[in-house]
């Protein structure tokens, strides 16, 4: 299949992506502040420069999108045809600069949790998503 978009049009389109303060990011943000959840966002000090920091829990949270960071079996990490080899090594270093940082950020002891783009989009998935992720650190804190 040919990609929809013109070269041109494509890098419009992706240079428009956020890194930080994504709406997907906000959501999640948003949902932990009104359970009462404080953390840090996109603390530089720390590799991966993380979306989110919970500091009490010592735990990180990586909110992914699915097509940057490759989410296996998922339809929307499906790269373009469009300068094809140009996305597969983009996709490629960002999945290897991921797997650096996670383990850099375990070794230094934290809990690494990453929440996809997917889980978060669909209402009932966001909920679903957000409640395991409120056990896993209520189970972090011994509660």
């Amino acid at each position: 299949m040919t990609d929809f978009m013109t070269a041109i049009q494509r890098s419009r389109a992706m240079s428009a992506v956020r890194s930080t303060e994504t709406k997907i990011e906000e959501t999640l943000q948003t949902e932990l502040h009104r359970r009462g959840f404080r953390f840090r966002k996109n603390v530089k000090d720390l590799p991966g420069r993380p979306d989110v920091v919970l500091a009490k829990y010592h735990c990180i949270i990586f909110v992914h999108g699915c097509f940057w960071h490759q989410h296996r079996n998922c339809n929307r990490a499906k790269l373009p045809k469009t300068n094809e080899s140009f996305w597969m090594k983009k996709i490629a270093d960002n999945v290897t600069r991921d797997k650096k940082q996670v383990r850099a950020l375990r070794r230094s002891g934290w809990t690494v949790i990453t929440i996809w783009e997917c889980r978060l989009k669909n209402a009932h998935t966001r909920d679903v998503t957000i409640e395991n992720l409120i056990r896993k650190l209520q189970a972090l804190s011994g509660n």
